[in-house]
């Protein structure tokens, strides 16, 4: 993730949804995501903890909401995590980045705020 990456100045998506998945990307079930930080849900499921319950804040999350973030499991963190789009950030808005960032007062993002992407719609070619 690049200095300009809009999502380590965010974070609410980490603050404002509950992040589940297959109990099998823990690491009790040969997966990356560490077992001390999640909480079974149902029989094959787990969450993140701090997601299962309102108000939501993954542990993992560090820093402040709409200022500057990182997450500190970010090299082991689950599918829900790694499949999760920031709105433009793969040239779509993404509904649920809005609607996360906007619980927090954050405005939505647009292409502009990916200056590093390469948008191929801009290239000329003669």
């Amino acid at each position: 993730m690049s200095a300009s990456n809009p999502c380590l100045s965010c974070g609410a998506c980490c603050a404002h949804f509950r992040v589940s998945f297959y109990w099998g990307e823990c690491q009790s079930g040969g997966g990356l995501v560490p077992d001390e930080l999640v909480v079974q849900i149902s029989p094959q499921r787990v969450a993140m903890l701090g997601t299962e319950t309102r108000p939501v804040r993954c542990t993992a999350l560090q820093g402040t909401v709409g200022e500057q973030v990182a997450c500190s499991n970010y090299a082991c963190r689950s599918s829900t995590c790694r499949e999760f789009t920031a709105s433009w950030e793969d040239g779509q808005a993404n509904p649920h980045c809005d609607k996360a960032r906007a619980a927090y007062g954050l405005p939505p993002l647009g292409p502009e705020h990916w200056p590093d992407r390469l948008d191929c719609q801009h290239i000329i070619v003669e």
